[in-house]
């Protein structure tokens, strides 16, 4: 009888060890995804975390139950994102998603084998992320957001807001990829609707008191900022509040800047294209090689304009640029 007890007993644990045995090594299989950006997670949370998030559970994925997510960010100093892209390497992550080409770059010199999803740089082409966008080969895929190509567009469309603008300053970082190609197509575009462009360089935070000093003594009648991870974004509201301390109207080439006070931005999604990123996480999940899957472009176009700014200007914004908008912030 003790010996049938004790039988008993040991069956009866075994069977409740086994399913605890199963679930603990269901959790050890989880796959880790890290995230690395250049901002701060308070930034970020609209426009990077919550749409990639969504876009995981679209996809069966929920962080926390079936997949865990690491997210790292520069706070601003891109000189941590080497340091921040090797911790998650240590911690055997099975996919990076990167923002931004700092953190792209950051993440491929920390490894060569862990596959790296873009969810948003200008030209992974020439900065030599991938061999091209058809086939990105090694271990980088994903959206190229190739927002100089839109800096056309934003002239056009101040140009339209400020019919009688005939001189526009243009604020830019040379050491961004591409500089000088893309400022002589911006000066062209800048010809063809009539206008006198000039080009005001910063390529170190310290240097942006200078710019606008510049500025002033140039007359222009509008600005154009371009983008720039390194040095303008991250110093966006001094930006805004130097630019409206001028009472000068300005295109901006994302949300954040119309968000925080700047007149108008015409500007890719970027919670599209985080949202985006997460397809190309469940295709490498699920066994795909970042070297075939194609790198995507943005599809999705965002021209907000900022009344509020616009009347403290004294500015009436004329009717059909209103009714383009996407947003008027009131």
């Amino acid at each position: 009888m003790i010996a049938r007890r004790a039988l008993l007993r040991a069956l009866a644990g075994s069977l409740l060890a086994a399913p605890l045995a199963a679930q603990a090594q269901q959790a050890e299989k989880l796959p880790r995804v890290g995230v690395l950006g250049p901002g701060t997670a308070s930034e970020t949370v609209k426009v990077q975390r919550e749409p990639f998030e969504r876009g995981l559970r679209e996809l069966s994925w929920t962080p926390g139950v079936n997949i865990t997510i690491e997210y790292r960010y520069g706070g601003g100093s891109p000189e941590r994102l080497a340091e921040l892209a090797a911790e998650l390497v240590g911690l055997s992550v099975d996919v990076i998603v990167a923002r931004g080409p700092g953190a792209v770059r950051a993440a491929r010199q920390a490894s060569a084998i862990i596959p790296v999803v873009m969810a948003s740089t200008d030209d992974p082409v020439s900065d030599g992320f991938v061999k091209s966008l058809a086939r990105p080969g090694g271990n980088t895929t994903g959206i190229a957001n190739r927002s100089w190509e839109l800096d056309g567009k934003r002239l056009a469309l101040l140009k339209e807001a400020l019919p009688r603008l005939t001189r526009v300053g243009v604020l830019a970082n040379p050491r961004k990829s591409r500089y000088r190609e893309n400022v002589t197509t911006l000066l062209a575009s800048a010809r063809s609707l009539g206008l006198r462009a000039q080009v005001f360089e910063v390529t170190r935070a310290e240097d942006i008191a200078g710019a606008f000093a510049a500025i002033d003594k140039a007359r222009v009648g509008a600005l154009l900022v371009l983008t720039d991870i390194q040095v303008l974004e991250p110093r966006r509201a001094q930006i805004v509040a130097l630019v409206d301390q001028r009472r000068l109207p300005a295109m901006y080439p994302w949300r954040f800047y119309a968000e925080i006070g700047g007149l108008m931005c015409y500007a890719t999604s970027l919670p599209d294209l985080h949202h985006r990123s997460a397809t190309f996480v469940d295709r490498i999940l699920k066994g795909m090689k970042p070297s075939d899957l194609p790198v995507e472009q943005p599809t999705k176009f965002d021209l907000v304009i900022n009344m509020r700014t616009a009347k403290a200007l004294g500015l009436t914004i004329p009717q059909p640029l209103l009714l383009l908008a996407d947003e008027v912030i009131q």
